[in-house]
Formats: C-alpha cells, structure tokens, sequence
C-alpha cells in the first residue's frame, strides 16, 4: 500500500463528523490554509458550505500555489514546494478531495503518479558544465556533532540565534549545504531555530538526499493539481469565494478579559464596507504573506523591488496586532527585506533542443531528476525540469521550466549584473551558461520565454525570530478568531510547506468549533532507530 494512501487512513481515524452548526465562518485571505479551513469546516464541523466566505484582495483563489499564463505570453509560477510521504495533513484533507475529472481523490492521484514516476537525480550539482550523481555531503566531524546538537538542542536555548551562529564558515562550503539550502532556500543569515526544525522533520529524507529520493510531486503544477481540484469541491458545496476585497481591519469587543471579533472592514474598488460578525459566527485570518509585492518581468524587463505596502495582507497584520501582544509581532518578518528576497524565473519554450539537450546531460527525463543547482554561480542559481505538460491544456510542442536564485543582488558568471536586476533574456543567458549550452544558445533564447519574479517576502518566515513573534493559532483571550498559514506558531511543523498551512488550519477548526479531536501528530523520524542509523551513514558519506 503507498505510504500516501497508509497517511490518508492514519488521519481519517480522527475524523468523525461532530455535530452541524449554523454559525457563519470569514476566511481571510484566500490561499491553501483558508481553502484547507473551509473543507475541515464542511467534512468535518458540518457548517454548511454556504455559510463559508472566503475573501481575498486578488482575483483567484490559491495565493502562493499560483500557476497562471499561456503558451503565447508565457508561463508563471511563483514557486512551488517539496512534498514527502509524511505529510499527514496535506494527504489526509486530499483525500477527501477528487481529481478535476472525479475519477479518483487527489491523494491516490499523486501516490499513482509517484509509483510511476519516482524521483532519483543523477544531477543534483553541476560544477563546470559536469553533473554530479549522488555527491557527498563532504562534512567534517565538526559539523556532524553541530548537527547532531542542534538536532537535540531545545529551541528556547537558540533563540534569535542564525545558521551562521552556529556553524564554522567552512559549513558553508560544503555538498551538504549545497543541496540543503537550494533544496528549502534557507540562507545563512535565518534562524537557527528552523534549521533544526528541518533537520528533525525530515530525518528520514537525509540518506537519500543526494538523490532527492523521497520527494514526492503533483502531476501538473500545484495550483492545477491541488487548488483547482480543491476550489471546484467547495464551489460545490457552495462556498462563497468574495474576490478583489481586500480586508483592512477588524473590529474588536472585549468583555471579561475576552476578545470577540465584531466587525470586518473592506475595501473593494474604490468603496469602503463591513460586513457584521454575529456572536456565534467564527473569523479566520491568514497573517502574513510570502508573496505579497510580487513583481513579474519579462524578456526584455527586469522585475522591481516592491514593499509591504503593495498589498494588504502585511498592514492588516500590523493594524490588528498593534496593542495585542498575543497577535504576534509582524515586523520580525516584514522589515527586513533584504534578508527575505529572492528571483524565481519560468520559462516557456516552443522549440524542444534546451530540454533535449538538459535530458542528455543529466541522464534525466524531465520530472525525474528534480533540483539541479549552479554551486558555482555567484546566484547560487538552481532549476528544475518537471514533467511535461507542466500546465493542463499546455501545448504538446511547448515546455516549461522554472528555477531560482539565491544570492540576487551579486553580479552573474556569464552576465555582469546582479540577478535583480536582470531581464529574463539575461537570466536565461547565464542559465545556458552554467549549463555549457553555447552553439544552440541564440536558437533556445530565440524561442524562449522566460519570465522573472521579484519576490520581497518570499522567506520572511524562516527569519530570526523569538517566542511570541508568530502568534498561536488559537490567540490567548480570543472566543472567535484563529490564526492560520505560515505566520502562526504550529510546533514542531515546519514553515515554507504546504503541509504546514493544512496543520494551522484544521488545528483552527477543530479549536474553534470545540471538536474531541486533534490532528494527526507530526512524523517524528527521530525516533526511528532505523531512521537515526541511515542519516549517521549518510553524513558520514558511507
């Protein structure tokens, strides 16, 4: 049996329907944890789906589980994210959920594919136009015993501490650190805390890391394979999805040392409104936003920096938090852009030579290999080829690819300008480049598409942070509100997952709808002795 199906039947054991309510229930914010919220709130509190309101400031449902363009314009994908087996949460809502075309749940959709097409690269790094299979991780006994450290250390003793605190420079350096850094997108400078979050959530994944072995991915792009799949199930039940409004505050009533939530202020096109909060009804809010003040280029233009004022999601955290300590503090992850901004890039191709040849070079087909990185390149530049077609509907004869940077504002290898500020034709230069790709360059960009995007936020939740920074979900004092997706505090989880969305979510259904269950507990790999044995020898490189 897949492991995916064995994690859907694990969480259906805590889902038992409890008792219908006739209590309306506001979503704010319309990415993949109030999506998640909302199907708890059906399949597993029984609130009617027409008492549900999602409300979000764009014009589509999925936030950062984006994927939008044509084979014309060209493709975008902000970025997408790792999925693994242990991802009880995420398998367990989806499989309650069926494919666009209904003939199977999402979940058996993803565990089919992923028995079909498994991922085992045999090109995680390329230095000097040569692939590397399965390279070592290239520790050194000092950096192990760090590792094992921070694996066991509480995080209350690492505080605001960073990676770079904790380890020598030399780690830095390393194979390992390589591939563990493009693979989340940490960077030296974020938190320690994280880090060790990581390195203890994903134990099991270490021995195979080299490979990307373990990482599981979605048929097309994860807004065609999850949002849409999701958004169809709650149009269905007759959820009601309030686009182009852009929430700008709460109002609040505080009575006997409790806080209710009375009020929403709105803003769409132009006109100011508020919609009433009944004493029973519940308010869900999505803090915080990674892609907030994303901006796209082109071929032939570079994206530009924007800030936490090109959106609302960040000032409504601000505005409802000032004076409410147990609301968190939004500035840890929103002032400090330069610590939090990097460049993805999707490219579109009509002409088949660029996949032909990265086929041949890293003995891949494309979706199998997975992350192929640039350690060499002074943007610590990776991509990834998927599966072909990428987009549903996209043409037989056109390919899609994306990657991203690290390192943005340090000048290229083969282009003399930081990444930031680089057109997507320069982008794609340096990328051909790296690759060693010359004769047919002029033809591939010729054809080419490739699209960037600035993004100011986009790892603002692995910053350096201390308790109290990211609210609870459930916010002390508060009868009515919870808190969900990447800002709030979900122990033991990690940030930047799909997963961890879905856990702050159901955590807030069942909390607000006063449920007997939990969700499912986080996979603890670190106490798998079987687990433990296989990373000490991958580490070790044996």
């Amino acid at each position: 049996m897949s492991p995916l199906i064995t994690a859907s039947n694990a969480f259906n054991k805590w889902s038992k329907a409890g008792d219908r309510s006739e209590a309306k229930v506001y979503l704010i914010g319309g990415g993949i944890a109030s999506m998640a919220a909302a199907a708890f709130m059906i399949r597993d509190g029984d609130i009617v789906g027409h008492d549900i309101t999602i409300i979000d400031e764009g014009d589509k449902l999925g936030g950062s589980l984006d994927g939008a363009g044509s084979a014309q314009d060209g493709y975008v994908l902000r970025g997408g994210r790792m999925f693994e087996s242990k991802y009880l949460c995420t398998f367990g809502l989806f499989s309650s959920i069926p494919t666009l075309d209904g003939g199977r749940t999402v979940t058996q959709e993803i565990a089919d594919w992923n028995e079909t097409l498994k991922t085992s690269s045999k090109s995680r790094l390329v230095r000097g136009g040569h692939r590397e299979t399965a390279p070592e991780f290239g520790l050194s006994e000092k950096h192990i015993l760090t590792i094992e450290r921070l694996a066991l250390e509480p995080e209350g003793m690492l505080g605001r501490s960073s990676i770079a605190e904790q380890f020598d420079p030399t780690f830095f350096k390393t194979n390992f650190w390589f591939m563990w850094c493009t693979t989340f997108a940490f960077q030296p400078w974020h938190s320690a805390v994280e880090f060790k979050r990581y390195l203890v959530r994903f134990a099991h994944m270490v021995a195979g890391f080299n490979r990307l072995q373990g990482i599981l991915r979605t048929v097309y792009n994860q807004y065609d394979s999850l949002v849409r799949p999701l958004q169809k199930w709650l149009g269905d039940r007759g959820v009601v999805f309030q686009l182009n409004t852009r929430v700008t505050d709460l109002g609040f009533e505080r009575l006997d040392d409790a806080t209710t939530v009375r009020r929403i202020a709105t803003e769409r096109s132009g006109v100011i409104g508020e919609i009433a909060v009944g004493a029973g009804d519940h308010v869900l809010v999505t803090l915080g936003s990674m892609t907030e003040g994303s901006s796209l280029g082109g071929m032939d233009k570079s994206p530009s920096l924007k800030d936490k004022a090109d959106g609302g999601a960040w000032r409504l955290w601000e505005r409802i938090a000032e004076g409410r300590p147990s609301f968190g503090r939004p500035a840890a992850f929103a002032d400090h852009i330069d610590e939090s901004k990097w460049v993805s890039f999707t490219t579109t191709l009509s002409d088949p030579t660029f996949l032909r040849l990265v086929r041949d070079f890293t003995g891949n087909v494309p979706g199998e290999g997975g992350l192929i990185t640039f350690p060499q390149s002074s943007w610590l530049a990776s991509i990834v080829i998927p599966h072909q077609p990428h987009f549903i509907g996209q043409p037989d004869d056109v390919s899609v690819f994306w990657g991203y940077g690290l390192a943005v504002d340090k000048p290229g290898d083969f282009v003399k300008k930081p990444m930031s500020a680089c057109t997507g034709r320069e982008i794609l230069t340096e990328i051909l480049g790296h690759l060693r790709i010359e004769a047919e360059a002029p033809k591939i960009l010729e054809s080419a598409i490739c699209i960037p995007c600035m993004m100011p936020f986009i790892t603002s939740q692995f910053l350096r942070r201390e308790k109290g920074d990211r609210p609870e979900v459930m916010p002390k004092g508060s009868k009515n509100l919870a808190f969900i997706g990447q800002f709030c505090e979900v122990p033991e989880d990690v940030v930047f997952t799909v997963e961890y969305s879905i856990r702050s979510a159901q955590t807030a259904v069942y909390g607000l709808l006063g449920l007997k269950r939990m969700p499912p507990p986080v996979y603890h790999g670190k106490f798998d002795p079987r687990v433990l044995f296989k990373a000490f020898l991958a580490l070790h490189d044996r």
